[in-house]
């Protein structure tokens, strides 16, 4: 039903109407049906260097246009893209990234290759990269808010977080509406309700349009067909991470799921290709 659907430019019946958050939309045309969101996880770094404008052009040249970055703060106050609260796993520096200025962070090379980028490089490299933010950490609210204000670039994030408390601090301090998808206490939450049709009402409680979860958790299948139904049927678009297997990726697409996140950039090129789902020119 999937491949039929995406090679008549059409939306699945039951895929939800991403309404007035254009960032859900993925359209290869104006006018055309929604394609699944296909997620660069920190860029695409398979030799290392992740969340790097290295790893973020790799991934635009495959063709994406949506990436999966973190952000955390720097001492002085400027939103920096890396994921881990300390520096030690990808630079030869140690300690927190809060610790550092912004300009001390964009001489630590990461991965041998370039320093830790701002977000606002980001956005003003790629117009046109739609970009899913996890927010690490409460100290990069603030700064986050600011820097999406002023650009205007509400339509181009997701605001993402774990925290839940930390993404509706983010999402009441935004003067336009961005989409979010669910933290770990409301993704529990819902995974709960949505057999009861509740999800739509806690969904929108919320503010959440998209559920990010993984395919299982600690043993526990989350994604399941009557999940991914009754999430549809909510309003609410589901996104799988971290998928790397290609047999994983067919599997969930054919599931009906709405996105999924990959360090395997490559790989979901080709599935999406194979499925009539990625345009033959590369861009999205």
């Amino acid at each position: 039903m999937w491949r039929r659907c995406w090679r008549s430019g059409l939306p699945h019946s039951a895929r939800p109407d991403p309404g007035r958050y254009s960032y859900l939309a993925n359209r290869s045309e104006p006018h055309a049906g929604t394609l699944p969101l296909a997620l660069a996880h920190r860029g695409f770094a398979p030799d290392g260097g992740e969340n790097t404008m290295a790893a973020f052009a790799r991934a635009v040249e495959l063709g994406f246009r949506y990436l999966e970055i973190d952000v955390r703060a720097s001492s002085d106050g400027v939103v920096m893209v890396f994921h881990d609260e300390a520096l030690d796993r990808v630079t030869d520096a140690g300690g927190p990234v809060a610790a550092r200025t912004a300009e001390e962070l964009a001489a630590l090379p990461v991965g041998g290759g370039g320093g830790v980028p701002t977000l606002e490089e980001v956005l003003l490299r790629w117009p046109d990269l739609r970009l899913n933010i996890d927010i690490k950490s409460d100290d990069c609210v603030r700064p986050f808010v600011e820097l999406v204000n002023r650009l205007g670039a509400h339509d181009r994030v997701l605001v993402a977080s774990f925290s839940d408390r930390r993404r509706r601090r983010v999402l009441r301090l935004l003067d336009a509406p961005t989409a979010s998808s669910a933290g770990m206490t409301v993704n529990a939450l819902l995974k709960l309700a949505a057999p009861l049709g509740l999800a739509g009402p806690l969904g929108r409680a919320s503010r959440v349009q998209a559920l990010q979860v993984p395919e299982t958790y600690r043993g526990v299948r989350v994604v399941t067909p009557r999940f991914v139904a009754a999430c549809h049927a909510a309003g609410l678009q589901v996104h799988v991470w971290t998928v790397n297997a290609r047999e994983d990726m067919d599997r969930l697409f054919d599931l009906g799921v709405d996105g999924l996140v990959s360090d395997a950039g490559d790989v979901l090129v080709s599935c999406l290709r194979d499925r009539a789902a990625w345009p033959q020119d590369g861009t999205r």
